[in-house]
């Protein structure tokens, strides 16, 4: 690469550095007009488009350079997620695998080909190279780690034994894997949880004689240590397989009662909200998911003009505060949220609320797995470059019986999936029982 070329290149990188995204493109552009047959800056100029969401430019200038774009990891990292989104799973697995052949020692092609392999249903696959997670976490940050993280786990190895079952990811990811408690039993195990704080409570309602601490304790006593997330790994499980009886979570009844009385007077559907997520501070890619997956309480608004319909905030967390603007509904229709938030401590503070509602609507974030959970009708806002555990293609989940899935057809474009909850919204309370003579509709 001349020095000229060197520099512009450099140029790029810094605007795109600094934040200047499009500027930087722009720049790109330029400098592949100039060198029409340069395969570094046909390559960056892709990776910015993918990055970007560009993902049809993207993935055609990636297609174009074929044995020509340069052996550089994250450049067939952007290739891969941009066919995936594009409905080319096959190309984009087949593009992981040739990245791993060629770096089989680098975790994050490992981690890469899981998310795919997982995201289309290829579970079996999927979990094994899922494994490759614990060598992308930083050892000082991890509260415990797996000794051998390549080894599977085998539960015919629990029998008669103490076997501490820990949380490593999110509330969200916890609820799912607690399906897997009866099974660790049924293994012949004594099962010891370790759970954030906020979901002690809630999990000891459901565990028996099984001692439950929070995540940051060191229960005495146990034999072996496993991951919540290593248990699908450990029972083989395939999506013919994962033990999708709900409810496997129950809110205290008293509670639930308390808020029935509560509710009691709002009219038509009781609906929970839930709008934005959670961001890790520490970690500036789960940021960037965050601000993929959130949205704000101002963009349901359009859901405030569907008659028969009262809505109760289901919000923690800073995007909480929101509701204390009540944004304006298409007009004359003003949005009406019940906020009793400041109420709920924990998550099984939350399962209670959730029991008394007919609905929630929800982003992809811990309360959609409680609501599912709980065996609640739940509908999934979920964005465009979806999580794994949602799959490709589908409207529902094999993990939550309850959940139906609305989802963009664009990055970040939120406005057709809220018309179309709306729609949806405005059916089921034309179909709802008056108050007190059934169940709601699913």
């Amino acid at each position: 690469m001349s020095g000229a070329l060197a520099a512009q290149m450099a140029l790029c990188a810094r605007l795109w550095g600094e934040g200047a995204q499009a500027e930087a493109i722009a720049r790109f552009r330029v400098v592949a007009a100039q060198h029409p047959g340069n395969a570094e800056v046909a390559a960056a100029l892709a990776a910015a488009l993918l990055q970007t969401g560009a993902w049809e430019e993207g993935v055609a200038l990636m297609d174009a350079l074929g044995v020509r774009l340069p052996a550089r990891p994250e450049l067939h990292d952007w290739h891969a997620q941009g066919l995936l989104l594009l409905g080319r799973a096959g190309e984009a697995i087949a593009t992981l695998r040739r990245r791993v052949a060629r770096h089989p020692g680098d975790p994050r092609g490992h981690f890469l080909l899981a998310h795919h392999l997982l995201a289309t249903g290829a579970l079996a696959e999927g979990w094994a190279e899922y494994a490759w997670r614990w060598q992308l976490i930083d050892p000082q940050t991890a509260r415990r780690r797996p000794r051998e993280p390549h080894r599977r786990p085998d539960p015919a190895a629990w029998r008669g034994r103490t076997v501490l079952l820990y949380s490593e990811q999110g509330h969200g990811d916890t609820i799912q894997c607690l399906r897997y408690l009866p099974l660790v039993r049924a293994a012949g195990a004594r099962a010891v949880l370790a759970v954030q704080p906020g979901l002690v409570r809630l999990v000891r309602a459901i565990a028996g004689e099984a001692p439950v601490v929070p995540a940051d304790d060191d229960p005495p006593g146990c034999d072996a240590a496993v991951p919540l997330f290593n248990l699908p790994w450990a029972f083989g499980t395939t999506l013919a397989t994962i033990p999708g009886q709900t409810p496997y979570l129950a809110a205290d009844p008293g509670a639930t009662a308390h808020w029935r009385r509560r509710l009691a007077g709002l009219p038509g559907l009781r609906v929970g909200l839930v709008w934005a997520g959670a961001p890790n501070q520490q970690q500036a890619d789960w940021r960037v998911i965050d601000r993929q997956r959130s949205m704000t309480l101002a963009a349901l608004a359009p859901l405030a003009a569907v008659p028969g319909t009262s809505f109760v905030s289901l919000q923690k967390g800073a995007a909480a505060a929101q509701a204390a603007a009540q944004p304006a509904g298409p007009a004359p229709v003003e949005m009406v949220l019940h906020d009793w938030t400041d109420e709920l401590g924990d998550f099984a503070d939350t399962a209670a609320l959730m029991a008394a509602l007919d609905l929630v609507i929800t982003v992809d974030t811990g309360p959609a797995h409680l609501a599912g959970a709980l065996g609640r009708p739940v509908w999934l806002l979920n964005r465009f470059n979806s999580c794994w555990r949602w799959l490709r293609d589908r409207d529902d989940s094999p993990w939550y019986p309850t959940l139906r899935q609305f989802r963009q057809a664009a990055p970040g474009d939120w406005a057709p999936v809220i018309r179309d909850v709306a729609a949806a919204l405005s059916q089921a309370a034309a179909r709802a029982p008056a108050p007190g003579s059934g169940p709601p509709p699913p």
